[in-house]
């Protein structure tokens, strides 16, 4: 039985659909992440999980409880925004204290739990100080020890991490997942960066207008793709159209054997890093480098092909590598092709 379910949950504005029939379980302890574009309704999913918006349909259930009919602060989750939404008056030790004084909590108990909330969050020399004096990352700690300190059976998190900078947000996201796989607590954050909810989730929910379109581990929705949406939103990929013929897969120029006979056309989608570069451009899918650029552990290429424009991604292992407008051979293995758009049968 899951911890958290929502049952074809669904939330109507007028005509506009802002949420339709999402379905999804969610185990205790799981990290699970809203993922999608801005106005995809995940947001509007987190709020109704939270109760700040009454569903048009379905329910929420959390652990045997059907949540509609309790008020926010009556559901016991925890809930960090994306403004962090500390007191600026308060301390961070007072901050932290507030949600466990307002649920009468005795002061030797608070004193204890504040205590070993600085320590977890690494704020332990800043427990006198005022949001104000703090950074954006250090106020994040403090929004999400407040949230964790009343120990809510679920953490909620709303794009917590979007106001910091690159290399604070790639920090924090390690930070994150210690702090939450250390105290075990079940977490659903909403974000648009891929990258944070392949780096966080147990669980990816992947969500285009308004409707669920992938659900699974990081490494299932980024290697087994199951809509061109996907394909395209996490990560970068490359869609090419091929034909088959018998057992033989056509990608422009480069011919691909298959262990099944395949018949008819079909787009296929190759992830970046899955290509490989010769610099013999025979034996392979042919092209010449259009666009190289440096990116620090790695190099991008932009290749124009006889199957298309094709973006590789080479690590920076300190080896030569082609320059724009050299002619260049791409290898194409078999198992690394995802049947996306497939308008015939798949192999």
């Amino acid at each position: 039985m899951p911890y958290l379910a929502l049952d074809r949950l669904r939330k109507v504005y007028g005509h506009a659909v802002a949420v339709e029939g999402i379905n999804l379980s969610v185990k205790k302890g799981e990290f699970v992440s809203l993922l999608g574009p801005s106005g995809c309704g995940k947001t509007t999913t987190l709020q109704m999980i939270a109760g700040f918006v009454e569903p048009t349909g379905g329910s929420v259930v959390l652990d045997g409880t059907e949540l509609s009919r309790l008020p926010p602060n009556r559901r016991g989750l925890g809930i960090v925004f994306q403004s962090y939404a500390l007191f600026p008056h308060m301390t961070v030790a007072q901050n932290l204290a507030f949600g466990l004084e307002m649920r009468g909590v005795a002061k030797a108990e608070i004193t204890r739990r504040v205590s070993e909330m600085l320590d977890l969050v690494g704020l332990s020399d800043k427990a006198g100080r005022y949001p104000r004096q703090m950074s954006g990352g250090q106020q994040q700690r403090v929004a999400l020890g407040r949230a964790l300190i009343i120990r809510p059976s679920v953490l909620l998190l709303d794009e917590p991490l979007s106001n910091l900078d690159a290399k604070m947000r790639e920090e924090m996201q390690i930070e994150l997942r210690q702090i939450q796989q250390t105290l075990g607590t079940t977490t659903v954050l909403v974000t648009h960066d891929q990258h944070e909810a392949l780096a966080l989730s147990d669980k990816i929910v992947v969500m285009s207008a308004a409707k669920v379109e992938q659900i699974g581990s990081p490494l299932e929705v980024y290697e087994k793709p199951a809509t061109p949406f996907v394909a395209s939103f996490l990560g970068k990929t490359n869609i090419f159209q091929a034909e088959g013929r018998e057992k033989t897969l056509l990608v422009g120029d480069c011919p691909i054997p298959l262990d099944r006979p395949f018949e008819g056309s079909t787009s296929i989608s190759i992830r970046p890093e899955k290509l490989t570069i010769s610099r013999e451009p025979t034996g392979g899918l042919s092209g010449r480098i259009k666009t190289r650029v440096f990116q620090g552990d790695h190099w991008l290429f932009q290749i124009d092909t006889p199957a298309g424009m094709a973006t590789v991604i080479r690590p920076n292992d300190g080896t030569a590598v082609p320059a724009e407008h050299d002619l260049v051979g791409l290898t194409i293995k078999p198992e690394d092709i995802v049947f996306a758009l497939a308008s015939g049968s798949k192999p």
